[in-house]
């Protein structure tokens, strides 16, 4: 599995549409097995989705995110996961625990709060399925 997520200074970056970098991260059998850094240079949303989707990520964990883009990545099959914050290692174990629904990597100020309530991110683990419950 390839986990892709923005970063800023070690952490999520508050806003993909505008970030600099992309972490991909492969995870295989449940362990990290390579990070790799990649500078974003596209800027229009269908051109910044290609540049993502190029890279196979199964996954993007983002800050905030536009409706074109985030639309754009999910038609080329890639699962958004928005309005993260934190740490890029305390995500990803996040993430890989089933716990990004927790209160402290939701962004602040995010109306998402009322909609997660009583949700979880569920997946079994790195290796395992992923959803939305």
């Amino acid at each position: 599995m390839k986990i892709a997520i923005p970063q800023w200074q070690d952490r999520v970056s508050p806003v993909f549409d505008v970030a600099g970098n992309l972490l991909v991260v492969d995870v295989a059998n449940g362990r990290e097995e390579a990070r790799l850094k990649v500078d974003l240079t596209a800027t229009e949303p269908l051109r910044r989705a290609q540049q993502v989707a190029g890279l196979a990520p199964d996954v993007l964990i983002c800050g905030a995110i536009s409706w074109p883009l985030e639309m754009a990545l999910t038609s080329a099959g890639v699962r958004v996961i928005s309005h993260i914050c934190g740490g890029i290692d305390e995500v990803l174990e996040a993430f890989a625990n089933g716990n990004l629904a927790d209160e402290r990597f939701i962004m602040p100020g995010c109306c998402r709060r009322r909609h997660m309530r009583g949700r979880r991110y569920r997946h079994g683990g790195l290796g395992g399925p992923r959803g939305v419950r």
